[in-house]
């Protein structure tokens, strides 16, 4: 998992870097500061980062092997990217009405690949999270030695969410 990380880590990294290069480059508009909205993105910002906190408390339910309480704490972590994700096609959708779009400008093309492969990461780590309710269900969860499957899980979740802080921090907070 640490080797998946780290390379994805670097993954990231380039796309943050061809954002960077490419942001105030854009001769089209519209441009950042014309379609943010900062107050609404830092809410769905704050909701996927609760979601670390329910994976913790999901973490720690497993290692004690209450599975009623990990169920829940894995749904709730679920149903926290599930909005997160919401919120990113909403703020999608606004955009495309607003004229930016994939092909539109390099700002457009390095947002839509930069965001769009971070909710891409967020729904495998929600369909990851799903798998092991599913296990929980089925008895596949069961025992102390199964907590490391739900800490690895929560490591990459815990991952996506730091990416998340880097993403917003430079897409959308330096000018």
């Amino acid at each position: 998992m640490w080797l998946f990380l780290a390379s994805d880590c670097m993954f990231f990294g380039s796309l943050i870097g061809t954002f960077m290069v490419y942001k105030g480059r854009s001769i089209v508009g519209p441009s950042p500061h014309d379609i943010f909205d900062i107050p609404y993105t830092s809410v769905s910002a704050f909701v996927l980062l609760m979601s670390s906190l329910t994976m913790v408390l999901a973490l720690a339910a497993i290692q004690r092997n209450d599975q009623i309480r990990a169920r829940i704490w894995l749904i709730t972590t679920a149903l926290l990217g599930s909005v997160f994700i919401g919120g990113q096609y909403y703020e999608f959708t606004v955009f495309y009405q607003e004229g930016l779009t994939l092909s539109h400008s390099l700002f457009g093309s390095s947002f839509f690949t930069l965001t769009g492969f971070h909710g891409a990461h967020v729904s495998l780590g929600i369909f990851w999270l799903l798998y092991l309710v599913a296990g929980s269900f089925t008895g596949r969860l069961s025992g102390p030695d199964k907590a490391l499957w739900v800490e690895i899980a929560g490591l990459y979740w815990h991952f996506v969410d730091i990416v998340w802080i880097v993403i917003f921090t430079v897409v959308y907070l330096l000018p």
